[in-house]
Order: structure tokens, then C-alpha cells, then sequence
């Protein structure tokens, strides 16, 4: 779920859970909540101490090769059974690759592919509300596209469509990379992708989510700023959060410093606010406990009415392309409308999603069993060999041997 843009290289969270040398059994819940207020106080510290430690492990071992400065963890836990635990806020490095200020808890970071489901929401708000349907057809809404005018809604945000990945383009990534402030607009973007085969199946593509910005703003005559906006970031009161391309330029100095290291000893500072490149696709810049509460909203039934909720979590295999009711060991990925679910023996099942762009990554997992909700960010991008998935669980692992 990753490019060195947003996410079309598939990234198997999967195949590192599946191989990690201690299996972390299904339902390791949290602590019980009738521990005193000073065993709580006790635990938290030796626990932060712990995860502290992960962050700052993973920048010594992994800072030189990924080219990456600074790291950040919040932690959420299920109200019902946390026992009052407060959500834990850490960071660790500085804002630059050699120096700089200590970044902080509350830093923000480009969220890249994380985005894709707040542009699945806003669809599905509309569809609730009369607007559309998700088994629209493009052509309803946007004839200028002959060619894909029997593509749904639907298939466009779970990933059947076929609509090859703009990023993964050599005129896109060309014009790209020779000026990474450059301004792109939703139109450009397409017409990278646009007269070209269609593929089959599954078939990760970040043409398809700004296509869906497409239609949110023509069945909405808004741009998709502000539907994010007045349907979401308000709501939520998500104050630190932001779409990119319009994000107020003072949010700069609230980021560390971008990298894109596609290989060690190379690396090139990128624009942290320059993202018209991803737009609906990955455009979204958070802090890491704003994520964490759009993320918790999300799973937790918050924002959709029933009916829709089905329809974000309704999963296709990764592997075939087909409908799946779940993932299970035999089919561990399943995609949604933005979202991701795995099974495997380390954490059983969890949704989860990584998303990276040139110059950051940002992964989330929410465990339904235990309530307990990990997000991570890094400022890198683009790496040959991400490790950020190892990190989630040694992290993940902590959190249970602490009973959380």
C-alpha cells in the first residue's frame, strides 16, 4: 500500500507478522481495570520507558540506511476496558537527518495513503445522505472519460477497477521528481493513466482515489477541501489536521524534514507541504493522536450510518480480487473502500494500512479484540526496505507483555 508517492507497491504487513520470531496470540486484552490508579501510574511509566526505547533502537539501527531523523508512536486504548489509561504520545530523533530540534509528540506528518479512507467517507456520506451510490458508474458523473464509463464508484475505491497507477508512470515520476513543488491538478493527474490497458483483478492504483475526488466534487459543486473539512476535520475536531495543497503554511514548522532515500548513501530533502502530487490519495497531513481519533471513529461505527459502515469494511481478496467475508490464514489480505484487514498468528485479525510518499511513512493498526490502537510515523519515503512493519510489532508485542 505504498509507492514512493502514496502506495502502489504492495506492501505484505502480513508476511513480516507471519515471520516474527514471537507470536503474539489473539485476544492478549488489556489489563484489567480494577488495578489502583498508582499500579496504573506505575505501568505507564515503565511501559513508555519500553516504547521510548523502540523508537530510538529503530532510528540507531535503521537511521543511516532509510535516512530517517525522527520517529513518533501514539498509542490509544478502548475506553471500555482500558481501565482510564490515557493515550500514550511519544517521539524520538530530531526534526533533521544530522540534527535539529528534538521533534515532539505533537508533530504533524504527511499520513500519505492513510488518506484513502477519509476520501472513501466523504462517499459514503453522500451516498447515505442521496447523493450517489458506490455502484455508480464513472461515466454518470464524469463523461470526459469514455473509456472507464462502466467502472463503478465501488471498484474504484476497493481496487478492481483495473485503471493503471499514475505513479507508477515514468512520464509522471519524470515530471515529478524534477520539481517536486510543482503544482498538479486532479486533471494532469489522470491523464497520466488515462488510454492505457486496463488490468484485472486486484490492482493497487492511487488514479482510482483521484478519480473519486473527481466525483466528490462534481456531485457536490465543493471542492474536496472543504467537503473534508465541514463532513470530517470539523466534526471530529481534528485541529491538527489539514489537506495538504491547502494546509496553512505555518504547519511546516510543526513537521520534521522529508527524505526520499531510495537507497543508502542517497537522499534528497523533499517539500513537506508540496502534495497536489497525491491529493484525495494521500494529500492529508495529521498529528499522530489526530489519526488515532479519526482512526478509533472510523472502526467504532462514528461517522457512517450502518449500511455504509458494511460497505467501507466489505473486503476483496488481495490475492484474487474476489469478495471475502473476512481475511483468514489461507487469504490474510483483504482490501475495503480505503481500508485493510489481515489475519495472521502475531495479532490475529487487525485492520491495517501503510502509506508512504516521497519523503514519509505512516502506519495504523487497530486490534478489534484487545481494543488496543498503534500509530507510527517516519520521515523517510521510498525506501528499498522498509522495516516500519517490524517496528509496529515489536511495539505491538510490548503492548501485550504488559497486558495492555
Amino acid at each position: 500500500m505504498r509507492t514512493f508517492t502514496g502506495a502502489g507497491r504492495r506492501r505484505r504487513l502480513v508476511t513480516t507478522m507471519a515471520g516474527a520470531a514471537v507470536v503474539i496470540l489473539a485476544g492478549s486484552t488489556v489489563s484489567a481495570p480494577t488495578a489502583s490508579a498508582t499500579q496504573h501510574r506505575r505501568q505507564d511509566s515503565q511501559l513508555i520507558d519500553i516504547l521510548r526505547a523502540d523508537l530510538r533502537s529503530y532510528l540507531a539501527a535503521e537511521g543511516a540506511d532509510e535516512h530517517v531523523s525522527a520517529a513518533s508512536l501514539t498509542v490509544t486504548f478502548d475506553p471500555a476496558g482500558s481501565g482510564g489509561r490515557r493515550p500514550i504520545n511519544l517521539a524520538a530523533g530530531t526534526t533533521r537527518f544530522g540534527g535539529g530540534r528534538p521533534v515532539t509528540a505533537d508533530a504533524r506528518w504527511q499520513i500519505a495513503s492513510n488518506t484513502k479512507a477519509f476520501t472513501s467517507v466523504l462517499l459514503l456520506k453522500l451516498e447515505a445522505q442521496g447523493v450517489l451510490s458506490v455502484d455508480d458508474e464513472i461515466g454518470t458523473w464524469l463523461p470526459q472519460y469514455p473509456a472507464w464509463r462502466r467502472i463503478t464508484i465501488r471498484q474504484l475505491l476497493n481496487m478492481t477497477s483495473g485503471i493503471p497507477d499514475f505513479t507508477e508512470l515514468p512520464a509522471f515520476t519524470s515530471a515529478y521528481f524534477a520539481d517536486p513543488k510543482r503544482d498538479f491538478t486532479a486533471d494532469q493527474l489522470v491523464s497520466y493513466a488515462y488510454g492505457l490497458p486496463l488490468g484485472h483483478g486486484y490492482g493497487y492504483s492511487n488514479t482510482n482515489y483521484i478519480i473519486a475526488e473527481q466525483i466528490i466534487e462534481r456531485a457536490t459543486h465543493d471542492s474536496y477541501a472543504d467537503q473534508l473539512t465541514t463532513r470530517i476535520l470539523k466534526p471530529l475536531r481534528l485541529r491538527d489536521t489539514c489537506y495538504g495543497p491547502v494546509c496553512p503554511a505555518r504547519t511546516a514548522a510543526r513537521m520534521p524534514a522529508g527524505y526520499y532515500a531510495p537507497a543508502p548513501g542517497q537522499a534528497t530533502s523533499m517539500p513537506v507541504l508540496a502534495l497536489t502530487a497525491m491529493q484525495a490519495a494521500g494529500g492529508i497531513v495529521a498529528s499522530l493522536p489526530d489519526l488515532a481519533r479519526w482512526e478509533r471513529a472510523l472502526y467504532h461505527g462514528e461517522l457512517l450510518p450502518p449500511r455504509q459502515q458494511r460497505e467501507l469494511e466489505s473486503l476483496v481478496s488481495v490475492e484474487t480480487g474476489l469478495p471475502i467475508s473476512t481475511t483468514t490464514p489461507s487469504d490474510p489480505h483483504g482490501y475495503g473502500l480505503g481500508v485493510g484487514q489481515v489475519t495472521s498468528p502475531v495479532v490475529g485479525k487487525a485492520w491495517v494500512y501503510e502509506g508512504e510518499t516521497s519523503g514519509f511513512r505512516s502506519v495504523i493498526m487497530y486490534v478489534p479484540s484487545s481494543g488496543v490502537l498503534v500509530s507510527l510515523a517516519l520521515n523517510s519515503g521510498g525506501v528499498a526496505e522498509d522495516h516500519l512493519p517490524q517496528l509496529l510489532l515489536k511495539v505491538y508485542q510490548d503492548l501485550t507483555a504488559a497486558k495492555y
